[in-house]
């Protein structure tokens, strides 16, 4: 499985004024963000952590998760925490028809209350981001933890996030059952880590 753990610079500038990547201007801040969920093996365990570090995030969302588990996500809103949407039914871009993604993604809108939208898997063609850059800010990463990938392990995953971060930058981790061990280990200690530093850890800026 191949992914860049750093999003390369020249991908970033390439798409910089159609696709948020990290935010500009900061100092000693970072922005967290977690996908795929909610889901009741993960998500309360991380909120559990995020308050234990009086840290909050920002939770990308699948639909079809929030509409089976309403009760978590009404407690990542209640417990202060940011939401965005990613699609109902979590579709590749690459793989879809233009129509049919926008009428999932529409139809996650009706239960996120949220204009900030990630594609699943990180993928976006120019023609649906002409479309949904019209309702949402669309918003990818700068690091990616790779907690999701079974050959990565907790340390792994420590070192991905911490040794490559920069102010500004947007993490990504995952609150699905795939990444559970190592989101649920690695990310205290990168919680840890950054305050150790003097870091700010934050949700991404409401829209």
């Amino acid at each position: 499985m191949f992914y860049f753990i750093r999003n390369p610079f020249i991908l970033r500038q390439w798409y910089k004024k159609s696709l948020l990547w990290k935010i500009p201007n900061v100092k000693n801040e970072i922005f967290l963000t977690f996908d795929d969920g909610p889901t009741p093996e993960v998500t309360p365990r991380i909120l559990e952590i995020l308050k234990q570090h009086q840290i909050k995030a920002t939770f990308f969302c699948v639909g079809e998760n929030v509409q089976s588990y309403p009760e978590l996500f009404e407690q990542i809103l209640s417990e202060g925490h940011n939401v965005g949407n990613h699609s109902f039914n979590h579709l590749n871009a690459w793989e879809t028809d233009g129509n049919t993604y926008i009428e999932n993604v529409d139809k996650a809108a009706k239960l996120i209350p949220s204009k900030l939208f990630r594609p699943p898997y990180g993928k976006i063609t120019p023609k649906l981001i002409k479309h949904l850059k019209k309702s949402y800010e669309i918003v990818m990463w700068t690091v990616l933890s790779g907690d999701f990938d079974a050959d990565v392990n907790v340390e792994q995953c420590f070192n991905n996030t911490c040794e490559k971060t920069e102010p500004g930058d947007i993490i990504v981790f995952h609150d699905n059952v795939k990444a559970k061990n190592n989101v649920l280990s690695a990310l205290p200690k990168t919680l840890a880590y950054f305050n150790k530093l003097g870091i700010k850890v934050s949700a991404l800026p409401d829209k």
